[in-house]
């Protein structure tokens, strides 16, 4: 669910600056998501749990500010801000979401993924100019990070396969996106889901594709917040609140590539430090 509330704003952004070679940081990032699941669950001493939950609590941003373009677009800002302190509130009450829901709602987002594909090959786009362009080492690097994310998946029995499932349908729908829009067009939209209904002639669609962003961010923006409070802050208390408003403030008033790019580098520090569990273990056995 965390991939599918993204791919509504991550392709614009690393477009922004990679182009068409947006491309290649989603296989990049694709190929490290691969990489990383097979490493052991992170720590819990202090600079893990500190680690781990920063680095979630910036995925619930990008994921409120996903439902606020989509959902709320004339305030989207607020409308991010009230979607983390809901699902906060939520957590706090004692709500948890049960599996065959989780289970119906990734049934949904994976048929609405096939339709997206369906009709962005069925339609011929519009005429393109400018080309694939020089690939940029830098701007693939952030267009990887910026989705690197929400691409790993838990530690656990089958994280290798759901992690390479993951890395397809992000680098197939990245690609008919492309096809569909171009670079320049996706570079510049907000809401580039939006814009991809519209270019393939299915604008009658939006409110559906409405619905189908609030099923892919309210649900992985809670899901992600109760892991994480569960995981690394599992008294709650003060620190949990105050984490809550700053990132509600983030969601509203922090721009979307800032927040991709501090989520990124949180996954790749998480990363580094699973890599850590594993040698330490390897030389303890």
């Amino acid at each position: 669910m965390r991939l599918a509330g993204a791919l509504l704003v991550t392709l614009a952004a690393g477009a922004a600056g990679a182009g068409f070679w947006v491309l290649g940081g989603v296989l990049l990032a694709a190929l490290a998501a691969v990489g990383a699941s097979r490493l052991p669950v992170l720590g819990t001493d202090p600079a893990a749990r500190i680690v781990g939950g920063l680095s979630r609590l910036t995925q619930i941003v990008v994921l409120a500010q996903a439902f606020g373009a989509y959902v709320f677009p004339l305030q989207p800002g607020y409308a991010a801000a009230a979607l983390v302190v809901f699902v906060a509130a939520a957590d706090f009450a004692g709500l948890r979401l049960p599996d065959l829901l989780v289970k119906w709602v990734l049934g949904v987002l994976l048929a609405a993924a096939a339709v997206l594909v369906a009709m962005c090959l069925a339609v011929a786009p519009v005429s393109q100019t400018g080309g694939i362009g020089t690939p940029n080492a830098a701007a693939i690097a952030v267009a990887a990070l910026f989705l690197l994310p929400f691409l790993i998946p838990e530690p656990g029995e089958r994280s290798t396969g759901r992690a390479i499932v993951l890395g397809l349908v992000a680098v197939v729908v990245t690609a008919v996106t492309l096809f569909q829009l171009g670079p320049i067009r996706l570079g510049l939209s907000g809401t580039a889901m939006r814009d991809l209904l519209s270019a393939a002639d299915a604008g009658q669609l939006q409110p559906l594709l409405t619905v189908i962003a609030v099923l892919a961010t309210l649900p992985a923006a809670f899901t992600t917040f109760v892991g994480a409070r569960q995981r690394f802050a599992p008294s709650g208390g003060a620190p949990v609140a105050v984490s809550v408003l700053l990132a509600a403030a983030a969601a509203a008033f922090v721009p979307l590539p800032a927040v991709l790019l501090a989520a990124g580098l949180g996954a790749v520090i998480e990363v580094l430090l699973r890599v850590r569990v594993r040698r330490y273990r390897g030389v303890h056995d």
